[in-house]
């Protein structure tokens, strides 16, 4: 079974004039002999052509909170069902998943399941969508595109937790799957991407330009902020005001807390006070929704009326305490509309973590 799935078709690819083939899913460009592997490692050359070596496989899964990918306003208190595979397209040193996405080995794919399992085990569990997520799914887009498919025939939505980093003809296929989307924007420099991720921004503010003006998927940002190296209120200011005049001002803006990991154990964790300077210069610089995460804080972690700024999402980390939100997502008291996607809330799912199994019938 595992050899089938490793001749998965994969997509976006060519072959060039000197016999290498170019992979055409995001802006490394790998470029392979027989037998060789792209940096993501899941994408490989194989009788002149590229397959995924990881379609149907999984590093296990989870029921989550949606607040935890983090989204705030996509259906708020509801359950996400979470899984990854293996690999990444960048090289983060700080990643903080860093045994799933840098992982070489492939029996971290500990769970097999076809795209219709994983449909049915959401509806099955009463979550309002899923997830990929842990490692990027970029680079297993076509099991995640697969899985979108399902997912969309059983009513559920479809979430990618992602770095940004895809060409424009692979971006646009597959973000016409997601219902939503968090997306990293590790930092507002391109020596922070170069040095710390082996990457660039630029792609990274394409695909948010994209996803604002040429799609309907909900998308949140998420900025780690890492002490000494992308925590400049200079540096936040720009990312905000960059925010502000190519998004607007409704697209909801994480800044949460580094912990030291992989390769970067010798900067400190992010301290509380850094996570609130930063919301301030975000909110100074007219954002609505702006959040902190992987700390305890009440108001950073709440929703307020972009007009009279009434609370209507109370939150402590991923537990909903109040929710006064209408369901058409408007503000009980003024009328405001909350930018989000929003539905009749009756009680959120909670903090918990769910580890599940799922029947794999590939």
């Amino acid at each position: 079974m595992l050899d089938t799935l490793r001749d998965y078709p994969a997509r976006w690819w060519h072959l060039l004039d000197d016999g290498r083939l170019q992979c055409d899913l995001c802006p490394r460009d790998c470029r392979l002999h027989e037998g060789q592997r792209g940096a993501c490692f899941v994408r490989m050359r194989t009788n002149d052509a590229m397959v995924l070596t990881t379609y149907g496989r999984s590093s296990g899964f989870c029921i989550d909170p949606v607040e935890k990918k983090p989204l705030n306003h996509f259906y708020p208190g509801s359950s996400i069902l979470s899984f990854g595979t293996a690999g990444c397209n960048l090289a983060c040193k700080f990643c903080q998943n860093w045994d799933i996405s840098k992982s070489r080995d492939m029996d971290r794919l500990m769970d097999e399941a076809s795209p219709t399992a994983i449909a049915e085990a959401a509806a099955d569990a009463g979550c309002k969508s899923v997830a990929f997520t842990y490692n990027d799914p970029v680079i297993f887009a076509e099991y995640a595109m697969d899985i979108a498919d399902a997912c969309r025939n059983r009513g559920i939505k479809a979430v990618a937790v992602t770095a940004g980093y895809i060409h424009e003809a692979a971006r646009r296929e597959f973000y016409a799957k997601m219902d939503a989307a968090n997306v990293d924007l590790k930092a507002f420099t391109d020596a922070f991407y170069v040095k710390l991720c082996g990457a660039h921004l630029n792609p990274v503010l394409d695909t948010l330009a994209y996803l604002k003006h040429e799609t309907d998927v909900w998308f949140e940002i998420t900025t780690l902020l890492i002490p000494g190296k992308n925590d400049s209120s200079a540096e936040i200011e720009a990312e905000c005001k960059w925010i502000r005049k190519e998004l607007g001002p409704d697209v909801p803006l994480h800044f949460t807390a580094f912990h030291p990991d992989y390769k970067m154990n010798e900067i400190a964790p992010t301290s509380p006070a850094t996570l609130t300077r930063a919301r301030n210069i975000a909110l100074g610089e007219g954002l609505n929704y702006v959040y902190t995460g992987n700390v305890h804080d009440e108001k950073g972690g709440s929703t307020y009326c972009p007009s009279c700024s009434k609370p209507l999402i109370l939150r402590d980390w991923y537990r909903i305490d109040d929710y006064q939100l209408t369901p058409e997502g408007k503000c009980p008291g003024c009328g405001a509309a909350v930018a989000g996607r929003f539905e009749i809330f009756t009680r959120a799912f909670g903090p918990r973590r769910i580890p599940v199994r799922i029947a794999h019938g590939i």
